[in-house]
């Protein structure tokens, strides 16, 4: 068993998660993989005590997170309420809060996370993790990341006598029809001390059933999956007309990303659409508030999407 920490003998973890790398991660197991789930930042910090006691050889219960962090670009409330996306980022902050992580938010200008704005908050992930590392003498210090920027916090990490551990991941999926790849830097592999490929635990054919990987995702509770629909969403295709041309206009729309939603003339909901299901119409006429005609079809996720989606001249 190894000698743990000279003060009180326990292993002391510092977890520090890339924000929008952590997003990206979490929507392709949403969206793209088999699992259909996001990630659980409860499960994954279980996953993470439990591999420091396993590269550490040591008792998990003495292997405790003291501090975690998570760094992000952020949306003014008025950028983010025109994205549709103020109210997930408050969930997501509770989720963050329940959990103890401190958030550190770099102000984003504009409508969407830039660049800019990005590499300014991975040299503010970088001085926080080190200063952090200084002051509270983590034994193993975690990133959640795959850029190759932060091997030099690597180095200066292990002068302090901190042991890194990386939760990385590989994965393709598709964007426009086209063929994507994230890859982590093979640079970042090599230099810290314990490589924890994501991907292939997670896919890993002899850990299918099992449970810590299984905790890895968000669960839905059986009040969230039996809770009735509001009055104004259709519930089945049975339901709804599919093949009425119904009014809107454009609410939001991601090109980064391929998709966005439409907010229905006749109010309610907004309804996702993807660049896949544009008709006779380009990318760069789909600005905010442009009228827009669409048709429906039931969601693999429950509900509808839009289709069909076709910009009307103004």
């Amino acid at each position: 068993m190894k000698t743990l920490n000279r003060d009180n003998g326990l292993l002391r973890i510092g977890v520090f998660y890339d924000g929008n790398y952590f997003s990206h991660v979490s929507n392709y197991y949403l969206y793209e993989h088999e699992r259909k789930a996001r990630l659980s930042i409860t499960g994954l910090h279980a996953f993470i005590r439990d591999e420091v006691a396993r590269h550490e050889g040591a008792d998990k219960r003495f292997c405790q997170i003291v501090d975690a962090h998570y760094f992000r670009g952020r949306l003014s409330a008025k950028a983010a309420e025109r994205n549709d996306s103020l109210y997930r980022e408050r969930q997501f902050d509770d989720v963050l809060i329940r959990e103890g992580v401190t958030m550190h938010f770099m102000p984003v200008t504009g409508d969407r996370v830039g660049n800019f704005a990005e590499k300014g908050i991975d040299v503010w992930f970088a001085l926080e993790a080190f200063e952090l590392a200084v002051h509270k003498r983590f034994d193993v210090s975690v990133l959640v990341t795959g850029d190759g920027d932060f091997v030099p916090l690597v180095r200066k990490l292990n002068t302090l006598g901190t042991r890194v551990m990386l939760l990385a991941w590989d994965f393709d999926y598709q964007r426009d029809g086209e063929p994507q790849a994230t890859r982590t830097a093979q640079s970042l592999i090599n230099e810290v001390t314990y490589p924890v490929m994501m991907s292939d635990e997670i896919d890993s054919r002899g850990r299918k059933k099992d449970a810590a990987i299984a905790s890895l995702f968000v669960q839905k509770s059986a009040a969230q999956q039996d809770a009735p629909r509001p009055a104004h969403t259709s519930a089945t295709a049975n339901e709804t007309d599919l093949t009425a041309v119904r009014n809107g206009t454009i609410a939001t729309y991601h090109p980064d990303r391929g998709f966005g939603f439409i907010r229905p003339a006749t109010g309610g909901e907004n309804v996702y659409f993807h660049v896949s299901s544009l008709l006779e119409t380009w990318e760069s006429d789909l600005s905010p508030t442009r009228p827009v005609t669409y048709t429906l079809t039931p969601s693999d996720r429950g509900g509808m999407n839009a289709i069909n989606v076709k910009v009307q001249s103004t």
